[in-house]
């Protein structure tokens, strides 16, 4: 049977189209496919919540891909292991509380489960801004990153969910178009972004899942960013409190959205 070149074309545009338009209102929109991105989405839509996620890079993860300084492995401790196992990422015992994975198996795995829970990615598609309306975050602005990189004037599109999840990492992305346009004053201590602090692994990884949370009406924080809302420390390569953080964030939207 002969291809057609216009009915690939056809095929790819005709699919695409229908999957956007069914993104623009959601009940949780996440910004960021990384770890906890992705296993946030995951726990709302096993729980038949309507979740999408906009990742501004080709490529989804974030930063487990490269494991710890290009090295493909990954740590998490015992409490953050039970995740991997239901996703069905091997880990195996370095020492009491230490586990190892590969890296790729781990990105790969999440997000293939992610997809088949019910989660729509979008990839190479960047939040420029927030959408807030009666003093409260409820949509995102979107752009192609192309756009973005280019500096091209090209207006944006709008979608609208009940919640936003700001899993954008270190950099807190959301977060900081939020501090900056809505005047809103931030749940931090200060009212406003804390800033990330140095690497303490330990540390980090208890406070990240209490950082966790609502930082402004309908906007919440997930994974790094979390800390670098807070005032947290990073914590490097140990990757259980970002699984953690998403889940965390999961159930209390899902409480927010029955």
């Amino acid at each position: 049977m002969k291809l057609d070149d216009i009915k690939i074309s056809r095929a790819i545009i005709e699919s695409y189209k229908r999957k956007l338009i069914d993104a623009l209102e959601v009940d949780v929109a996440i910004v960021g496919a990384g770890p906890a991105g992705m296993c946030c989405a995951y726990y709302l839509a096993k729980k038949g919540k309507k979740v999408v996620i906009f990742e501004r890079k080709l490529s989804v993860g974030g930063g487990m891909w490269g494991g710890g300084i290009m090295f493909n492995e990954i740590v998490v401790q015992g409490k953050a292991k039970e995740i991997l196992d239901e996703f069905g990422v091997r880990s195996r015992l370095y020492e009491e509380n230490y586990y190892l994975s590969d890296s790729i198996e781990a990105v790969s795995t999440i997000c293939s489960k992610s997809v088949k829970a019910g989660v729509k990615i979008f990839n190479l598609l960047s939040a420029e801004d927030v959408m807030i309306r009666k003093n409260r975050i409820c949509g995102l602005v979107l752009n192609w990153t192309a756009v973005e990189i280019a500096n091209l004037h090209v207006d944006p599109i709008t979608m609208r969910a009940d919640f936003v999840v700001d899993a954008t990492g270190h950099a807190a992305e959301v977060v900081h178009i939020a501090e900056r346009k809505s005047g809103l004053k931030l749940k931090t201590k200060t009212g406003k972004i804390m800033g990330e602090k140095s690497m303490w692994a330990e540390v980090a990884e208890d406070m990240i899942i209490r950082n966790s949370k609502e930082v402004a009406p309908g906007l919440f924080t997930c994974g790094m960013c979390a800390n670098a809302v807070f005032g947290g420390p990073r914590m490097g390569p140990i990757f259980g409190g970002m699984l953690l953080s998403g889940k965390k964030v999961a159930q209390d939207l899902i409480k927010r959205l029955t």
